[in-house]
């Protein structure tokens, strides 16, 4: 008798989006950035828009600065919204606050953007997102060789990030002591990685 191999189906992987969306634009004469003006509406919604059409779900968004007038202002419909407390500490507090809600969702990884850089479109973050393989999944864009956002983190490294992450430095402690396990994924062919920090910047969110 013939023995025919069944072959489970494979489930895609569940990437959460993580919006990293808390600052208080501090270069920017105190305006929080998720609130500044981009084509008509707040800049927090085109980088919802963007992880949302790269294919990134569930979305979380971390708010901070000006959280209650963010939320009145901007349509962050389908997203969950998490509220740091400790925003002024620094991008490190934020990303604790973001990972921490996206325990208990299943997600197999997190692809953590943030909200000042809408020079990065979906292409680039959908290409990010398909350098997935496995719950210890280490990718980011890189522009000409160099590492940027956004940056995917398989869930099995969640916990390591939550405890190293401090002030400004986000996850740069976990990146430098698992430099050997980061696949950069080139992107300048597709994407701009500035920030928008100080008033001259904000030319180009004209």
């Amino acid at each position: 008798m013939a023995h025919t191999r069944i072959t489970a189906p494979t489930t895609a992987p569940r990437i959460a989006g993580l919006l990293l969306a808390a600052g208080g634009g501090r270069r920017l004469g105190g305006r929080p950035k998720a609130l500044l003006d981009y084509r008509g509406r707040p800049l927090v919604e085109n980088a919802v828009r963007v992880l949302r059409e790269a294919g990134c779900a569930p979305l979380h968004v971390v708010l901070g600065a000006a959280s209650a007038e963010v939320r009145e202002r901007a349509d962050l419909a389908g997203c969950v919204v998490v509220d740091n407390p400790d925003w002024a500490e620094g991008m490190g507090s934020s990303l604790r606050a973001g990972l921490a809600s996206l325990a208990g969702t299943g997600a197999d990884a997190a692809l953590v953007s943030l909200v000042d850089q809408p020079g990065i479109g979906p292409e680039a973050v959908a290409r990010v997102r398909a350098a997935y393989r496995s719950p210890a999944s280490l990718a980011a864009a890189a522009y000409d060789g160099e590492r940027g956002h956004p940056v995917l983190f398989g869930s099995d490294r969640w916990p390591d990030i939550r405890a190293t992450a401090t002030g400004d430095r986000g996850a740069r402690v976990h990146l430098r002591n698992h430099a050997a396990d980061l696949i950069l994924v080139e992107c300048a062919d597709i994407a701009e990685d500035y920030d928008i920090d100080t008033p001259p910047d904000l030319a180009r969110l004209a």
